[in-house]
Order: structure tokens, then sequence, then C-alpha cells
């Protein structure tokens, strides 16, 4: 199906205000996985947007940007590959790969191009601020708001008017003498989370903390097996016998959540209590602040806000 001129208003509009809340606002509307929910929302089919958010989320899990440095914008790639995915038939694994990567990858451009427009912007409110003009340096500081926005509305506006028949193309070379290449590319974009968290794994102190590591994946995957032999077993009974009319729900991602800030908590705690506890000798204080920081070695302990 074609894109709409309101589909691509919408999205246009979004994708110059996600970049302004990432900023600024910090609502948590320009995380990828609200991205893929609002572009699912607007092109009639939240599941495959949510899917393509979801996995974008997960890519860039361990992404983050340290002293001023432009990184992908996955936002702008969700909302191009859930657009497309969505209009073109296209698989939304497939989309996260072929489409959602790259383009979330082009966008450095777009951001580089921003930070040297806002330039402009920043000298003239280090003037106003020698005239002690604040209506100025108010006018100029909102003003600074306009290349960030213009950098993804752009794009996003410009593919979405103009890309649809390319990417239907590519789409029809996939599914057709290219489908291998097609369902690499779907298989890649599966494996994409896994990525993100392997880079997000490099960051965290691992070490310091492995046995809640393991701790957390075996509780998980028992949990996540359980209840799917439940609900196997259930859809069984309610095959043979009307009379079973009893549900199996799956484990929540809220019980998994829950099961994680139980074991932070913990860990928290007995943080504190060391650090409160103290050592018995200087040596000792010494040697146990020496194995944190060697087992913190590596750690990321902030971002650029």
């Amino acid at each position: 199906m074609a894109i709409a001129w309101w589909q691509i208003a919408l999205l246009t509009l979004y994708a110059g205000y996600q970049i302004l809340d990432e900023l600024q606002i910090y609502s948590s509307l320009s995380a990828p996985v609200f991205a893929g929910l609002f572009a699912g929302i607007v092109m009639g089919d939240m599941k495959a947007g949510l899917i393509i958010g979801g996995s974008m989320q997960l890519t860039v899990l361990g992404v983050g940007t340290f002293g001023g440095a432009s990184k992908i914008d996955a936002n702008s790639g969700t909302i191009l590959a859930t657009a497309f995915s969505i209009s073109t038939g296209m698989k939304p694994e497939a989309a996260v790969a072929a489409l959602a990567v790259p383009v979330a990858s082009l966008m450095i451009e777009t951001d580089i191009l921003a930070r040297f427009t806002n330039t402009f912007f920043a000298h003239r409110i280090d003037k106003k601020v020698d005239e002690m003009d604040y209506k100025g340096i108010e006018r100029y500081f909102l003003a600074g708001a306009l290349p960030w926005a213009l950098s993804r509305m752009i794009p996003v506006g410009l593919a979405l008017t103009f890309g649809g028949g390319l990417v239907t193309k590519v789409v029809a070379v996939l599914n057709g003498s290219w489908k291998w290449l097609g369902d690499g590319l779907t298989v890649a974009g599966a494996i994409l989370p896994a990525v993100g968290f392997a880079i997000l794994l490099r960051y965290l102190p691992v070490k310091k903390h492995f046995p809640y590591l393991i701790l957390g994946f075996i509780i998980t995957t028992l949990f996540t097996v359980t209840f799917t032999d439940i609900q196997t077993l259930g859809t069984g009974l309610a095959t043979a016998t009307k009379a079973f009319t009893t549900s199996f729900n799956g484990l929540s991602m809220l019980a998994i959540a829950l099961i994680g800030f139980a074991l932070a908590a913990i860990s928290y705690k007995q943080s504190a209590a060391n650090n409160n506890g103290g050592g018995s000798s200087d040596g000792g204080t010494k040697a146990a602040v020496k194995q944190d920081s060697s087992a913190d070695e590596g750690e990321i302990t902030d971002d650029e806000l």
C-alpha cells in the first residue's frame, strides 16, 4: 500500500520532535521502541512497529554518546523501517537489517550538520551575553532547536515521499531472485539485538557481579521454558475437550524485570553495607579498594545528558 500524505506528515513531525525530546525534554518518547510504536499506530500495524522498535532498542542498548560525539539515529531508522516494512509487506526482521540499521548509520551525517549549524546560534548567544540582552539569549537558544529538528525532518520526509518506489523494487528483488539475501537479512535482523547486549555487557561491571548475571540468565530461561510448556499443555487439553476453558499466559516481561530489580536491590544493599562497614586495618582497606578498582576497570559510569 502507498503511504498517505497524512502519515508522512505525522511521521515527519515526530522525527523532528524525537531529537528535541532526546536532547532536552527527556520524556522517553524518543526511544526506538516508542518510535516503532508510534510509527506502527500511524501505519496501521502496531505489532510490526513494536517488533522493529524493540529490535532497534536492543541493538543500541549499549551505545552511548560521550564527549559530544554523534551516534547512530536509531529512532529515524525505526520510523523509516516501520513505514516501509508495513507499506511494502517486508518482514520486520529483514527491515531492521536492510533499512533501520543503514538509515540509522547514515543519519550520523545529518547529526553532525546540525551540530555545526548550531555554532551560529551559540556565537549569537555569546554576543547577547556580553550585551546583557536576556531576551536575545532566549530567542537564539530556542532558535537552536530548529537545525536539530530539521536534521531529522528533512531526510525522513524526503525518504517517505520519494523512497517508496525504490524500497518496493528492493523488496521485490529480495523476495524473488535474491531470496537468499532476503533470508540472510532476516536472520541478521533477529541477531542484532544480541549485539546490543554484547556491547552493553562490555561496559557493565560483569566481573564484579557475574554471579547475578548467571543467576538472572538461569532464572529467566527456566521460567520461560516452564511457562511455554504449560501453555502447550493447556492448548492440547483445550483441543481435546471443550470442557477445559482455562487459559495460560506466558511469563510477562514485568515479572522478568521484577526479578532483575530484586537482584539489583540485593547487590546494592550488600555494596552499601560493605562501604559502611569499613576495614579492620589500613592495609585491608587499601587492598579492598584496589580489588574494587580492578573489578570496575573499563566500566562506564556516566553518559552525556
